[in-house]
């Protein structure tokens, strides 16, 4: 089964970068699944709305655009070509600077911002975009 960013590449595009989701935000839905695993297993609920929501997120920044799809059953996705985006901005917490998660707000051309929440390593992914960036308007 392919992913939903490898059935959107057009042609000539190719993923450059490839981002995740932090599990740390999602701390709470893993510990109240675990706590109420002995209650009938009503615990299992939680820890796979947990594992959906992680597994169903696809982040990529390839040579042409940022593309981010959310969701298994609903869909919500946000791609933006990289000669749209004025600014990528990291927003982390105390705890996302200590566990390496935060969220990434792009703002582009004609488009509001579109805030990525909860992703892992946003200032690796904040840099693999600017390095993309700067390669597009090389050429």
């Amino acid at each position: 089964m392919a992913s939903y960013i490898e059935d959107a590449l057009i042609q000539d595009e190719h993923i450059l970068y490839t981002g995740r989701i932090s599990l740390w935000p999602m701390w709470w839905l893993l510990l109240i699944g675990v706590l109420l695993l002995p209650a009938f297993g009503l615990g299992l609920i939680f820890l796979a709305t947990a594992y959906i929501k992680y597994k169903t997120t696809e982040l990529a920044i390839t040579n042409k655009r940022v593309i981010a799809k959310f969701g298994f059953i609903s869909r919500r996705t946000v791609e933006i070509n990289i000669s749209k985006v004025e600014s990528i901005q990291v927003d982390q917490s105390v705890l996302g600077r200590i566990f390496d998660f935060g969220t990434l707000l792009i703002a582009g051309t004609g488009v509001s911002q579109a805030p990525i929440l909860g992703i892992s390593k946003p200032m690796e992914f904040r840099k693999a975009f600017m390095e993309a960036q700067d390669s597009a308007h090389a050429y």
